[in-house]
């Protein structure tokens, strides 16, 4: 089993990995688009309105392009290190056993717009691009990925859950692969999709799914392993967990 977890805007700082390598990050057929992407941003950070532009950013935000400025040089860290935010946090890699933390790097894989996809501990810079941004004189980035990452995800073997949001899932979508929705029950019986805490209990799914004994290998044995955990789970269609919160 396989888990494609979304990354995420905010992102840790420094790193103490040599800087940026190529040919050291998993999935070696998204190289080249890598690359050309990495030039880019490196170029386009040269222009600070352009930049925000782009990238959809703020007037205070010079950090944001000062990391994309330096994508060949900054040092590095491993992916589920670099990602922060509610979902990273709900997994809780720090906190997992040594054997835990072998698991995680094994079984999870991160979306990424500048990487495509990464392997979780695939050695990363801090960067600053996302699924809708839109670079001068490029393609759009699902225009740019989409046929890479068929080739990436068709080459991988096994069972798959996409935890990705859908402009990630956009970039490249992986052919029955289970995905998981959140939504809220209220009293009445009446439910919602979640939006505050959809990256929450998906960082639990992740978590459950990480730390489980089992040969996870459809979507029955998804939903077993989450319930076993204790969260509320329903098999919504073949390939759709519904996880419910209150």
């Amino acid at each position: 089993m396989r888990v494609i977890l979304p990354p995420s805007e905010s992102k840790s700082g420094g790193g103490d990995g040599a800087p940026l390598h190529l040919a050291s990050l998993s999935f070696p057929a998204a190289t080249e688009t890598r690359r050309h992407l990495v030039d880019a941003l490196v170029t386009l950070s040269a222009d600070l309105d352009a930049s925000r532009a782009a990238l959809g950013l703020g007037a205070t935000a010079i950090a944001e392009v000062d990391r994309n400025a330096e994508l060949w040089t900054a040092p590095t860290r491993p992916a589920l290190e670099r990602y922060t935010g509610v979902l990273y946090d709900a997994l809780d890699f720090s906190g997992m056993t040594k054997p835990t933390r072998t698991k995680a790097l094994d079984r999870l894989m991160v979306g990424s717009a500048l990487f495509g996809v990464l392997g979780a501990g695939d050695p990363i810079p801090a960067y600053r691009l996302s699924a809708g941004s839109k670079l001068p004189g490029e393609p759009s980035l699902t225009t740019t990925w989409k046929p890479v990452l068929a080739d990436v995800f068709s080459g991988i073997d096994g069972f798959i859950v996409d935890l990705r949001s859908g402009a990630y899932q956009n970039l490249g979508k992986v052919d029955g692969a289970v995905t998981v929705t959140v939504m809220t029950e209220k009293p009445d019986g009446s439910r919602s999709v979640v939006s505050h805490f959809n990256k929450h209990y998906k960082g639990l799914v992740a978590r459950d799914l990480v730390r489980t004994r089992r040969r996870v290998d459809d979507i029955n044995t998804v939903a077993a392993v989450l319930a076993d955990a204790g969260q509320r789970v329903e098999l919504a269609n073949p390939t759709t967990v519904v996880v419910l919160t209150v």
